[in-house]
Formats: C-alpha cells, structure tokens, sequence
C-alpha cells in the first residue's frame, strides 16, 4: 500500500512539474520584446557632379558626373573645370577650378576636405561635424549641433588661407566667375554687376534723364 501512495505521489509531482514547466514556457513566448533596437549608421555614398560633365581627375584618374568618391580621394580640377561632391547625409562639397584637395569622410559624421591648393565650399548638416584644412592646418569646423559652411581659398605661393563668404570663386558643378576674377569684384554692386559697373550704369541713366527736351528728336518731324 505505501509503494503504491509513493508512486502516486511520484507520478502527482512530475505532472505539476510538467504543467509548471508548460506555464513558464507559454508566458515567456507571450512576453513582448523588449529588446532596444541598435541604430545601424546611415552609409554614405558619395557622387560626383562636374560642370557640363567635364572630366576631372579623381586620384590620377578621369571621372566625370555620376562617379562614386571614396573616402580618401584627391579631386583636381582644371582652369575651366569645377565640380561638386553630395556626401549624402553628410552634406556635399564645392570645387573651384584649379584646385586640388582630399576629401575624406566616414558613417559617423564626419567630413574633411585637405586643400592642396585652390578654394572649396564644405556645406554640413546636422549631426555632421565638417572641417577644411590645409599644410598649414584647420582653417574651420561646423558645429554639429547645427550644420553650418565653409568657405575656403588657398591660392598656390600663400602663406595662410583665406576664409570667409564669397572667397571661392566659381565653385561647385553649376559654374560661376572664373577663378581668376576676385570675389570681391562682383560684389556691392547694382545686380551683382560690381560698385564701378554700377555707378557707371546709374551715372548713364541720369545724364539720359537730365537731357532738355529741345534735344531730343521730335516724332512729328514738325517744329514745336
């Protein structure tokens, strides 16, 4: 009689084990995920626009529009050549004519153009943190908390770089003045046109506006 309540007793506990085991099983199965999904780092591609699809060099080889760039590359630009790079994500960067830099960058926002020689725009978005450098060393950063541009000019023979709005002349694929006329040449005028254009033009319209009407042709061809 007790080997039979022990069995019993036996087979009871291993069924509660069992129904026990079945239990933690089900709820563990039902419980959400609540696993914190990794932010996987947007990848950045970088490609090339050239004005007019001219060829440049890109590391010693010709590339034009549509070009990848990688991280790395040497990008040089001929006297009637200029060109963009769009980093994405990053921002992009504006080439003038005779220019040679580097560009790097990478997936944690990071941007830098190394110029040789030549003038270039590095244009960042939020979260990007951009620097233009030289031999001479960092000519600026962005702030990343806002995004921010670069404006750069090292002309070949100069001592240190010239940094500020409008001092690189005809950068970017969409063309612009020529890399030998001065930023400053076209600018504080009437239309872009320059201050000696300008009051050239005004002085005209005012000699026109003062001319007596006795001198002016008469479109009867009577006399008055």
């Amino acid at each position: 009689m007790n080997q039979k309540r022990r069995h019993g007793s036996r087979l009871i506990a291993a069924l509660l084990l069992f129904s026990i085991l079945q239990i933690t099983l089900q709820a563990g199965l039902a419980e959400p995920n609540t696993t914190t999904p990794v932010a996987v780092p947007q990848q950045v591609i970088a490609r090339l626009t050239t004005r007019n699809n001219q060829p440049i060099t890109i590391t010693g080889l010709s590339a034009n529009t549509g070009a990848s760039i990688v991280t790395g590359a040497t990008i040089e630009t001929g006297a009637d050549q200029s060109a963009t790079v769009n980093l994405g994500p990053l921002g992009s960067l504006d080439i003038s004519p005779n220019t040679k830099v580097v560009l790097t960058y990478d997936d944690q926002g990071n941007a830098k153009a190394v110029i040789a020689y030549g003038c270039a725009i590095l244009t960042t978005k939020k979260n990007t943190t951009g620097e233009i450098a030289t031999a001479q060393g960092s000519a600026g950063k962005t702030d990343p908390a806002m995004g921010g541009v670069l404006e750069v000019c090292m002309p070949q023979g100069a001592t240190a770089p010239t940094v500020g709005s409008g001092v690189a002349v005809g950068a970017g694929a969409g063309g612009g003045a020529p890399a030998a006329v001065p930023a400053a040449s076209g600018g504080g005028g009437l239309f872009g046109l320059g201050k000696a254009t300008t009051v050239a033009i005004l002085a005209g319209i005012g000699a026109v506006a003062l001319t007596p009407l006795a001198f002016q042709d008469n479109p009867s061809g009577s006399n008055p």
